[in-house]
C-alpha cells in the first residue's frame, strides 16, 4: 500500500492502462476518475496491474444526520429549550462539535404540555438524542429524547458525583443521597461502550 493522497470527484487519476479501477472510480475515454471526494489508494493485488480505489475519509465526512442517534453535552437551558453541543454520532466521536437543541415539547413523548426543561436537563449533562431536522439559520441541530432509549445517561450531582437512575425521571447522588429530576434514559446495552 501507498499513502493516500487526498482527490476531488472528477479528478482525473490516471490511465487505465496503468491501473484498474476500483471502488469510489469510473473510467472515461480510457481513464480513471474519482467518482468521489476522499483519499486515493493504489492496491496491487494479484493482477498485473495495481487497482485505484478511492475511500472517503470517513471522520471528515460525518455529520449528524436524520434519525441517527447522538451523544450530546448539554450547556445552557431555559424554559423553552436546552442547548447542547453533539459529541458522538452513534459511536464515533466527531472532530467538531456541532450544536443542538432539545426543545420543550421533543423532551417527552406523552405530555408534552407538562414537561419542564430544567426537570429534564441541567447543564453538563450527557444526553442520548435523536436527530429529528437539520435546524436553522443557526445552524443547530433539533434533537428528540422522546423514546423511553433518549435522554440523559450521565449526570453529576451538585457534589460533583456520578448519579444513579432510580425512575425514568430522577436520579440520585451516591454520596448525599439527593434526587435531582432527569428525563432518564433507559440505556440500550449498544450504547454502554461510550
Amino acid at each position: 500500500r501507498q499513502p493516500l493522497s487526498p482527490c476531488v470527484a472528477g479528478e482525473r487519476l490516471c490511465s487505465t492502462e496503468e491501473a484498474t479501477a476500483g471502488s469510489g472510480t469510473y473510467t472515461r475515454h480510457g481513464f480513471i476518475f474519482s467518482s468521489l471526494a476522499g483519499c486515493l489508494e493504489r492496491r496491487n493485488e494479484d493482477s498485473e496491474l495495481p487497482v485505484v480505489s478511492v475511500v472517503r475519509d470517513s471522520e471528515s465526512q460525518l455529520l449528524p444526520n436524520v434519525g441517527a442517534v447522538v451523544t450530546c453535552k448539554v450547556c445552557s437551558i431555559n424554559s423553552r429549550f436546552a442547548k447542547v453541543h453533539i459529541l458522538y454520532v452513534g459511536s464515533t466521536p466527531l472532530k467538531s462539535t456541532f450544536r443542538g437543541t432539545i426543545r420543550r415539547e421533543d423532551i417527552r413523548a406523552t405530555e408534552k404540555d407538562k414537561v419542564e426543561v430544567y426537570k429534564s436537563f441541567r447543564p453538563s449533562d450527557i444526553v442520548l438524542a435523536k436527530v429529528i431536522s437539520l435546524g436553522d439559520a443557526q445552524s443547530n441541530y433539533l434533537l428528540s429524547t422522546a423514546e423511553n432509549e433518549l435522554g440523559v445517561v450521565v449526570a453529576r450531582s451538585e457534589a460533583g458525583v456520578q448519579m444513579v437512575p432510580i425512575s425514568w425521571c430522577e436520579m440520585q447522588c451516591p454520596r448525599t443521597h439527593t434526587k435531582e429530576f432527569r428525563k432518564v434514559a433507559r440505556v440500550q446495552p449498544q450504547f454502554l461502550q461510550m
